[in-house]
């Protein structure tokens, strides 16, 4: 039986333990891999700017399915993502993005938090959503819905779905490919656009592709790892 046949929703299970024995690789194999990885995490940046350039699909497939091994609340995986690959239906989302983005930064947002976009450089001009190889429109289910329309509660929502959208930023960038995470607010219409069940709640907006051959990004500086990093 395959594992998508032999899902079921936590609460419809007993707890059934299996034996759990991961290869443990030697120390300098386990540095190296870590080395690398950051190394390819540190060039990751937030692209704005896309070519048109297609991603293969596969590509982005397998970042969706290693963002779905992301730890959850009581296992229940409470997300969806949606894939957007079609010219119709992107423009229809940038139009109506760009809306509520007009209404943000006429002065919604407030004068701190557009203090704070300045040195981003961003406006109400979401080209990214037209631009990009393809969207991934990660939602959250706020509870489990059943074929019946019984409802029952999720727990920890956003930190689970926070965890997976951070694999799957972290996929695409080992991939060689670059992303954006995007959250136009308020996100109800893409609920209503790409008709989600009412369990689902838009999280995030991610374009997916590769830069520009004339991207820029704002010229930033992460936190050292002393500045984040606490010993006791």
């Amino acid at each position: 039986m395959t594992a998508e046949a032999n899902w079921l929703p936590t609460h419809d299970r007993p707890y059934e333990p299996v034996p759990y024995h991961p290869e443990r690789l030697p120390a300098d194999e386990s540095v190296a891999r870590t080395a690398e990885l950051r190394r390819c995490m540190e060039e990751r940046r937030s692209v704005r700017m896309f070519s048109t350039d297609p991603v293969p699909e596969q590509v982005v497939l397998d970042a969706i399915a290693v963002a779905s091994t992301a730890p959850s609340g009581a296992h229940q995986q409470p997300w969806t993502f949606v894939l957007v690959t079609d010219p119709e239906v992107r423009q229809r989302i940038r139009e109506a993005a760009e809306a509520e983005e007009r209404v943000s930064y006429d002065g919604r947002l407030g004068e701190e938090w557009l203090a704070a976009l300045r040195p981003l450089g961003t406006d109400s001009v979401k080209a990214h959503l037209t631009d990009a190889s393809c969207l991934i429109i990660v939602f959250q289910q706020r509870y489990f819905l059943d074929d019946d329309g019984a409802t029952r509660k999720h727990y920890y929502v956003d930190e689970s779905v926070g965890i997976a959208v951070g694999m799957l930023l972290t996929a695409l960038q080992v991939a060689g490919v670059s992303a954006l995470t995007h959250t136009p607010s308020p996100m109800r219409f893409l609920g209503e656009l790409l008709g989600r069940p009412r369990n689902e709640k838009a999280f995030a907006v991610i374009p997916v592709g590769y830069p520009a051959e004339d991207c820029a990004v704002p010229d930033l500086r992460r936190k050292s790892l002393d500045q984040v990093l606490v010993r006791f």
